[in-house]
């Protein structure tokens, strides 16, 4: 199964939830997290590609990213629902080419932009860049599909994004072995499992846990991928019971991650690498380079060191 150590159940381990990890994987939210001032300090944008980078060489097993689609159906890597945060620019992802997206810069204002020039950025542009990696890192993708430019049908979009997905995946011969696709819209989960059959599938709940837990079982998918705020140890006892993987996203302060490794999910989308790592006794990376120096040397955020 994605999650390293485990393989994928067999229907006597979903009955049982025997599937743990003895150490939860190690995975960068939204790269290396969002802009912070301190604890750590954190330049990077979410998702971006610099961003991915440093959670990658700080020796996260993996990153979570978030995907949503141009205009022109190209998967983009971006974590808002709309683009005026983040660039200044108004409208959504939905309403621009991929060409012009990726002439967007990144805006997180002062001191960050002293230190960070990303753009926004492809799928494509990314697995590109891994495909030179020693190991192919895992990857949590995250769908966002709600479509703020579409009205009453925010999800009309949805078959399209999955369909994009699947085919920049195949091009790339990513190893499915080490995805987890996950989102909050059972239908797209459907159609992923038709779509990329090999790959794992998450439902994310953010609240109504009981419902939610019981539309997952229902779904069929591998892994429930829970909000920081919801996560009890009773709650992920109860997911194992049903076969399901549990994982976690939120967490930067060595207090909030403590908290979360005593709830014993199988993996933590976190948003400080180097705690999470030093918690569980592995040793992490220092980095390569300082952010800002990284920052000079990638002006255009565009190359693998």
């Amino acid at each position: 199964m994605l999650l390293m150590g485990c393989a994928r159940p067999s229907s006597a381990n979903r009955q049982r939830g025997r599937h743990r990890l003895d150490s939860p994987q190690v995975i960068g939210h939204a790269g290396s997290g969002f802009f912070t001032p301190i604890n750590p300090f954190n330049p990077l944008p979410p998702s971006s590609l610099a961003g991915i980078r440093h959670a990658l060489e700080r020796g996260a097993d993996g990153v979570e990213i978030d995907i949503q689609l141009s205009r022109d159906s190209v998967p983009m890597l971006f974590h808002d629902v709309d683009l005026a945060n983040r660039t200044g620019v108004q409208g959504y992802i939905s309403q621009h080419t991929a060409a012009e997206l990726t002439q967007l810069r990144y805006h997180g204002g002062w001191p960050y932009d002293w230190f960070q020039h990303e753009r926004i950025a492809t799928f494509d542009e990314l697995l590109t860049e891994l495909a030179d990696q020693p190991t192919f890192p895992y990857l949590h993708l995250d769908l966002h599909e709600e479509d703020g430019a579409a009205g009453a049908t925010p999800y009309v979009r949805s078959p399209m994004l999955v369909r994009a997905l699947g085919r920049v995946l195949r091009q790339h011969r990513v190893p499915l072995a080490r995805v987890l696709i996950l989102t909050d819209y059972a239908p797209s989960l459907r159609q992923l499992r038709r779509e990329l059959p090999g790959a794992d599938l998450g439902l994310e709940i953010n609240e109504n846990f009981d419902q939610r837990l019981g539309e997952a079982t229902a779904t069929g998918v591998e892994a429930v991928v829970l909000s920081k705020y919801i996560i009890t140890p009773e709650r992920v006892v109860q997911a194992h019971a049903r076969g399901l993987q549990v994982v976690v996203f939120g967490g930067r302060s060595r207090k909030a991650i403590e908290r979360l490794l005593s709830c014993r999910p199988d993996g933590i989308e976190v948003d400080n690498v180097p705690v999470l790592l030093s918690l569980l006794g592995r040793r992490g990376r220092p980095a390569s380079a300082a952010v800002p120096q990284a920052a000079a040397n990638a002006p255009n955020g565009r190359h693998m060191r």
